[in-house]
């Protein structure tokens, strides 16, 4: 989607966007329409309910536009950016996501809490059941660790299961997360997770939402949510779904934006595997080692290219650990290896039963074959 202009936006202009945002059956394509027709949301609010209609917009969008409700919704949300950790970012803007603008359906605004910045960096998305096995909950943590090592941005849904695990997994590797959220960033949705949230912004991540502040979770926000997270990213690992889930639809989506789409296969008696293999059957590249995406996405690492694999028997990681546990930087600095190397490596290891992290710490778990 092309910007409209880099110019910086005045006070009311602002506060005019964020009515407009707030109107009902107003998507972004409409919130577009507008802004091309009228040049301003400050021209549009003042435009008759006639030219609404002339390009198509109901009464349901023009009716409320000047309503005491409105204006106290868009004065709320002007508070809430007077936190130095709120941000709203606006496709008008040099630092909107360049992939995200390429929808044709980009928002118009995103609500940012925590560094808006890493919008702009290498993202990966890992997604997957909200009742994720134990398994499929620690292949999503360790990939996710792994690639957020390798320098890339975790991004997923803050949701319960797959999407929660991700995000634990970049802040195990000290990594950068994204939650994008579908619901307001004032009414985080589940609320089992405000905890997790609160980390993820406090240890240099971000939560982003296109929908107002105060939006409840509804059903039908929840897709719109995926585009995004396959929106902003350069691919999306589903690592555990049923041929139901909405990680599906984040994929399908993923692929008609144009996204790598990667699949962690299972068991063919698991249900939670056959979602995978269906995107597997469908054209998703079939992954099972980190090295699988790495290897596909050498060009977007922010760090070293990871080496090619070793036999776990080799590797001096082992020998360390045997000797005493250690954290991920202890180990790198003892192997003289780069961090993404170290983490790609231990992962191998921790799929392999050899290792195993605990409480930030990893242990030798077995001996070799």
């Amino acid at each position: 989607m092309p910007h409209l202009s880099s110019a910086p936006v005045s006070p009311a202009e602002l506060e005019a966007r964020l009515r407009l945002h707030c109107l009902p059956d107003l998507g972004p394509r409409r919130f577009r329409r507008l802004l091309s027709a009228f040049d301003s949301a400050s021209s549009a609010l003042s435009a008759p309910a006639a030219a609404w209609r002339a390009l198509g917009l109901p009464d349901s969008c023009a009716e409320p536009r000047r309503s005491a409700e409105i204006r106290e919704r868009a004065a709320a949300a002007l508070g809430w950016l007077d936190d130095p950790a709120h941000h709203l970012v606006m496709w008008d803007e040099p630092s909107y996501p360049a992939l995200l603008a390429e929808l044709d359906d980009a928002p118009p605004l995103l609500f940012v809490a925590g560094v808006p910045t890493i919008l702009e960096k290498p993202q990966l998305a890992i997604v997957g059941s909200r009742r994720a096995s134990a398994p499929g909950l620690d292949s999503a943590r360790r990939f996710s660790r792994a690639l957020a090592g390798a320098g890339f941005v975790i991004t997923s849904g803050l949701a319960l299961g797959i999407d929660g695990a991700a995000h634990l997994g970049a802040l195990d590797a000290a990594g950068e997360t994204v939650a994008v959220l579908g619901t307001g960033l004032q009414r985080l949705y589940p609320p089992r997770h405000a905890g997790l949230a609160a980390r993820i912004v406090a240890e240099g991540g971000a939560l982003v939402s296109e929908l107002p502040l105060d939006s409840p979770p509804q059903a039908g926000n929840f897709p719109r949510r995926n585009r995004l997270i396959s929106g902003l990213s350069l691919g999306v690992l589903v690592v555990e779904a049923s041929p139901s889930s909405g990680s599906l639809i984040t994929a399908r989506l993923a692929a008609e934006q144009g996204r790598e789409v990667y699949a962690i296969p299972g068991s063919i008696h698991h249900p939670g595997a056959r979602g995978c293999h269906q995107l597997i059957r469908d054209g998703a590249t079939l992954v099972e080692s980190v090295e699988h995406i790495l290897e596909a996405l050498r060009g977007w690492q922010a760090l070293a290219p990871v080496p090619k694999p070793v036999d776990p028997a080799e590797s001096p990681l082992l020998s360390l650990l045997r000797a005493a546990p250690q954290s991920s930087e202890g180990l790198a600095l003892a192997a003289g290896w780069p961090m993404p190397r170290t983490l790609a490596a231990l992962t191998e290891l921790e799929l392999d039963g050899l290792v195993a992290c605990e409480a930030g710490r990893w242990v030798y778990r077995g001996a070799t074959a």
